[in-house]
C-alpha cells in the first residue's frame, strides 16, 4: 500500500525562489511535450512520450541551458505524465490534456533516489536543505516526492510503501446516507454533521474577490490582493479536509462493513440550487476515503445500486411510496404507521440492501412482505464490493 504524508516546507527567500524556478521548468517541459504532441499528430504521425523526451535531452541544453539550474526530474517527469493524461483521454477517463499556466497548480516531481530526509529537513537536488514544519510520521520506503505551492506556502509530498495495517476498536456494519442537512447518517443512529465552510466564509470570500477585481492588472496590489484570495480558499478547503479525514477514520475504525450508495455526485451537482451545497460536503472526497482506508483497518466497502428506492421504502415493513417530497424530512408509512427520520430509514435500507448483496447466497426475503434478490458476488476484507440489488415490494 502507498500512502502520502503531505508536509509543510519553511524555505529561505533564495529557496522559494528556486523552488519557483523548478516549477516553471516543469511548466515549460509539458507545455512543450504538449505542443509537439500536438503538431506530430497534426502531421499524420503517431506521437509518443518516449520519442519526445529523447528530442528534448538532445536540444534541451543548447536551446534551454537554464533548464539545468533546477533538479532533473523537473524537466523528465512532465514526459511521464503527459503520456499518462492521453492515456485516461483515450480511455475517456478524463479531458485532452491542456497547456499549464503560471501561478496555478505549481508543482515538480522528486525522484526517491534524489532526495533524502533526516529529520525536520529534505536535501533536494540543485536545491539544498529545506527546513520541514514537522517529522515523516509513515515508516516504509519513499517511493517519491512531490513539490507543491498553495497560496503562497510551499508542501512536500512525500510518497511511503509499507504495511499500514491497524487495528479496529469495533466490528459494526453500518449503512451510510450522504445527505445536505446531516452529512452522514448511520444505520445505528449516529449522525455528522459537516462544518460547511463554504457557506460559513462565503461574505468573506465574495468580498476579497469584488476587491481583487479591481486592482489594477499586473500591479503590486493586484498581487497581494490574489494572495489573500487564494488564502482564504485555502483555509476552507483546509477545514473541509481535517473534519472528512476524522470522520471517515472514526467510520473505518468502529467498522468491519460500510455500506454506501453509488452516488452519480457529477449528475447531482448539475443542479444550481443545491450544486454549491453538495460541493460545501465533499460527497466524492467521502467516498474515496472510505474506499483507501477501509483496507488499513481490514474492512471492506460495498456499494449498491443508486436507483434502489432507500429513500421511499419503509424500512419496518417494506411498503414503497410512489412520491416523497424533499420537504419531507419525516418518514410516514401509511401501511404500518411506522415514522422514522429519512434520512435514518434511507441508511437502514441501505445497510439492509448491502448485507443482502454481501452474501454469497442472497438473502431471498427480510421483512414482513419483502423479497430482495441480489446477484451473487465474493466479498474479501479490503475489497470493494459492488451490489446491483433490486427491492421487490408489493
Amino acid at each position: 500500500m502507498i500512502l502520502a504524508h503531505r508536509i509543510a516546507l519553511d524555505p529561505t527567500v533564495e529557496q522559494s525562489i528556486a523552488l519557483s524556478r523548478a516549477c516553471g521548468v516543469a511548466r515549460f517541459t509539458w507545455n512543450w511535450a504538449l505542443d509537439s504532441w500536438n503538431k506530430s499528430y497534426q502531421a499524420g504521425e503517431k506521437p509518443n512520450a518516449n520519442k519526445l523526451k529523447l528530442a528534448w535531452n538532445k536540444t534541451k541544453h543548447e536551446l534551454f541551458p537554464w533548464v539545468s539550474e533546477s533538479p532533473k526530474d523537473a524537466n523528465q517527469r512532465p514526459f511521464t505524465n503527459l503520456n499518462s493524461a492521453f492515456q485516461k483521454f483515450f480511455k475517456k477517463a478524463a479531458g485532452r490534456p491542456s497547456f499549464k499556466k503560471k501561478g496555478q497548480h505549481d508543482s515538480f516531481y522528486v525522484s526517491n533516489d534524489q532526495f533524502s530526509l533526516c529529520d525536520y529537513i529534505a536535501r533536494l537536488p540543485v536545491i539544498g536543505k529545506i527546513r520541514m514544519t514537522e517529522n515523516l510520521r509513515l515508516e516504509g520506503k519513499v517511493m517519491s516526492g512531490t513539490i507543491s505551492r498553495e497560496a503562497g506556502r510551499w508542501f512536500l509530498s512525500i510518497h511511503v510503501e509499507g504495511d499500514f495495517q491497524k487495528q479496529r476498536t469495533a466490528d459494526g456494519i453500518v449503512g451510510i446516507d450522504l445527505g445536505i442537512k446531516t452529512a452522514l447518517t448511520l444505520s445505528d443512529g449516529t449522525s455528522f454533521e459537516a462544518p460547511k465552510p463554504l457557506k460559513a466564509g462565503l461574505r468573506k470570500l465574495q468580498r476579497l474577490s469584488r476587491r481583487h477585481s479591481r486592482k489594477q492588472k499586473g500591479s503590486q496590489n493586484k498581487k497581494k490582493s490574489q494572495l489573500r484570495l487564494a488564502s482564504h480558499h485555502a483555509r476552507i478547503k483546509a477545514i473541509r479536509r481535517d473534519w472528512t479525514h476524522k470522520v471517515t477514520t472514526q467510520i473505518c475504525r468502529e467498522n468491519q462493513t460500510i455500506v454506501l450508495e453509488d452516488l452519480n455526485v457529477k449528475g447531482m451537482t448539475k443542479n444550481h440550487c443545491l450544486a454549491r451545497a453538495i460541493n460545501d460536503i465533499g460527497f466524492y472526497e467521502i467516498r474515496r476515503q472510505f474506499q483507501y482506508k477501509a483496507p488499513m483497518y481490514g474492512s471492506k466497502v460495498v456499494i449498491i445500486n443508486r436507483w434502489l428506492p432507500t429513500s421511499k421504502t419503509c424500512s419496518n415493513c417494506g411498503c414503497k411510496k410512489d412520491v416523497l417530497a424533499l420537504s419531507e424530512r419525516v418518514f410516514h408509512c401509511e401501511h404500518c404507521g411506522f415514522e422514522i427520520d429519512r434520512d435514518l430509514n434511507a441508511a437502514i435500507n441501505i445497510r439492509t440492501a448491502g448485507l443482502a448483496g454481501s452474501n454469497a447466497c442472497g438473502p431471498e426475503g427480510s421483512g414482513s412482505d419483502r423479497k430482495i434478490r441480489t446477484k451473487p458476488c465474493r466479498v474479501e476484507a479490503g475489497t470493494i464490493t459492488w451490489v446491483h440489488s433490486h427491492v421487490l415490494t408489493r
